[in-house]
């Protein structure tokens, strides 16, 4: 029988998570930003680039900063979060998320995750305002890339008078119901990380119907200066403002977008149809209303099939077993032939950090249950997981989805996945 972890030779060149894709106009812009000596944090990169964004996403104003995480913080500033408020979280996501919350003084109350689009639960987020009613902001995530179900999390928020804001980092091109993400929220935020859809190796943009919070976005990035003629200083501000060489490099990525997307789509796919006879599934998203931009593809194994795993803060052990596999097993074999994946986002309650924070799912609320999670755990009165971050955070994995890497590349992939199971 053909076992390709015995017969196959580890790629000549990585294969990445997600690594950035140039296409040469991204130069031509970084030159001419270098040329007109226009290298700081004004030009016409810049100008550009942001009437680019607002275009594509439909919004009324964009201002470009120097990473996502710089939109997310002033964004949750401009929602008025002060010392000591409690601010509803996604739980399972990057802690870029939540850290502008605590930024600011707030204490984040994270939300439970949804098995439909594995992002915010709407049914949770109803309940947290039950139980914390003096909440007046939410911090909603887009999770690799899928849209969730930001509409009913808008409607839940509107009856709540909290004010949504959108952490679209890694969703910008997706769209939910004919709109982009990016553009539910009062705030909102993407980003042009070196890994992300498009990239300036940095960087991020604010996105906003609200003329007054742009402007104020725009004043604090830049150290919030007075109209004056020196440096007069009434405000706290911040060194947050992109430079026109990275804009240059983003303008240069902005007609490829969708070219990415597309490419990430195929991969999404192949891995899909590559995998369908195993007991696994992908990452899913609502295909009657969203269009994700597929940014990474992920896979969970079925409960029935994982084999014993067991992580601590930092270590994990697992034991083989026929017909099963885990998360470790399946990372560790791909990484042996130089492919890169990733465990699925850590939940935030689950977290060193934060695991003393409120923790709400949809049938209560509750701290973080042990990090030495093995399976099963307590069940809802739907037979399904109360834990459902910690449950896809133990069950699932970030797949290889390099827009650089071939078909030959994934299909060999695919197999090594397989294998795990014999």
């Amino acid at each position: 029988m053909f076992n390709p972890q015995e017969n196959l030779t580890a790629f000549e060149d990585k294969v990445w998570l997600a690594s950035p894709t140039m296409h040469g106009e991204e130069l031509d812009y970084v030159k001419k930003a270098y040329e007109t000596n226009w290298l700081s944090t004004v030009g016409e990169n810049i100008n550009e680039l942001e009437r680019l964004v607002c275009e594509k996403a439909g919004c009324g104003y964009a201002v470009a900063l120097s990473s996502g995480t710089a939109a997310l913080h002033l964004a949750v500033k401009l929602a008025g979060v002060k010392p000591g408020d409690k601010v509803f979280c996604s739980d399972m996501t990057f802690d870029a998320t939540v850290n502008p919350v605590v930024y600011e003084g707030g204490v984040p109350v994270f939300i439970d995750t949804e098995y439909d689009t594995w992002n915010m639960d709407p049914a949770a987020l109803e309940k947290a305002f039950a139980l914390y009613p003096e909440v007046k902001a939410v911090v909603a995530a887009h999770l690799y890339g899928t849209p969730g179900k930001i509409d009913e999390i808008k409607d839940i928020c509107d009856r709540h008078g909290a004010v949504i804001v959108e952490d679209a980092a890694e969703s910008f091109g997706a769209s939910y119901k004919g709109k982009q993400t990016g553009t539910f929220g009062a705030y909102n935020a993407i980003s042009f990380n070196g890994n992300k859809i498009i990239t300036g190796s940095s960087g991020g943009m604010f996105l906003t119907d609200d003329s007054e919070a742009a402007n104020k976005v725009r004043k604090w990035s830049t150290q919030a200066r007075e109209n004056a003629p020196w440096y007069q200083h009434e405000e706290l501000g911040y060194n947050y403002r992109m430079s026109n060489v990275i804009a240059g490099i983003v303008r240069g990525q902005m007609p490829h977008l969708e070219e990415h997307i597309s490419a990430k789509k195929a991969i999404y796919e192949r891995y899909r149809d590559g995998l369908k006879e195993l007991p696994v599934s992908m990452n899913p998203f609502d295909a009657d209303n969203s269009e994700p931009n597929f940014w990474l593809s992920c896979m969970i194994i079925d409960e029935t099939a994982m084999c014993r795993q067991v992580r601590g803060e930092c270590d994990v052990l697992y034991q083989p077993e026929h017909g099963k596999s885990c998360p470790t097993e399946i990372l560790e074999t791909i990484a042996k032939y130089n492919a890169e994946g990733r465990p699925i986002w850590k939940p935030m309650h689950m977290q060193p950090l934060y695991r003393m924070n409120g923790f709400v799912t949809r049938e209560g609320d509750g701290r973080a249950k042990t990090n030495a999670y093995i399976s099963g755990g307590s069940l809802g009165r739907d037979g399904m997981p109360l834990d459902v971050g910690m449950d896809i955070f133990h069950r699932g994995l970030c797949l290889p989805s390099d827009i650089k890497m071939t078909k030959e590349q994934q299909e060999l992939i695919i197999e090594l996945i397989r294998s795990c199971f014999d």
